[in-house]
């Protein structure tokens, strides 16, 4: 079943249908989330997403292809979530309360940190929003830079640019970690 005849079924009320599309793009909305800084709370992300998605799956653009309007979703749930733990967090401060300490790390999260892949993701979640979003969609995602718009719902260009500006800011600070 492809995703025209998946959403024309599930508008129809056939909730199996639906079901289709889900385990088609779970993966990848479970990607989106946590590259873009959902962290543990990726899967209440996506799960709200996809409840999302089927509620307002009538509004959907059927010329427009399914996967970057749920990614859109996604990008959008998530970004309302670290916004939220932003609040959360000057709260806290402003409050006066400790932030928990981390416990000692273990062997293998030492051997991960090590790792050259985890120091790239480190330095890509260290971008400011707007950039790490694109970078992740263009890189980690692999969507094309038309599918990158329609998921951040920008311009064309304004990939481009937010593009070019994170991987010129990584590969600054892969030059730092090289340089002695």
């Amino acid at each position: 079943m492809d995703d025209d005849e998946a959403i024309t079924r599930a508008l129809a009320g056939d909730l199996d249908a639906y079901e289709v599309l889900v385990a088609r793009y779970s993966a990848a909305a479970h990607r989106t989330s946590a590259l873009l800084g959902a962290g543990d709370e990726a899967e209440d992300v996506v799960q709200e997403a996809f409840v999302k998605a089927f509620r307002h799956l009538g509004s959907f653009r059927r010329e427009a292809a399914f996967k970057p309007w749920l990614l859109r979703i996604v990008a959008n749930e998530t970004h309302n979530l670290t916004r939220s733990r932003g609040r959360r967090a000057d709260l806290t401060v402003r409050l006066g309360q400790e932030r928990e300490q981390d416990g000692p790390e273990s062997p293998e999260g030492i051997v991960v940190a090590a790792d050259g892949g985890a120091r790239l993701l480190a330095a890509v979640r260290r971008l400011p929003d707007r950039e790490r979003e694109a970078v992740v969609c263009r890189y980690f995602l692999q969507l094309s830079e038309a599918e990158t718009a329609e998921v951040l719902g920008v311009r064309l260009g304004t990939v481009k640019s937010r593009t070019s500006r994170g991987l010129r800011r990584l590969r600054e600070e892969v030059d730092r970690e090289l340089l002695p």
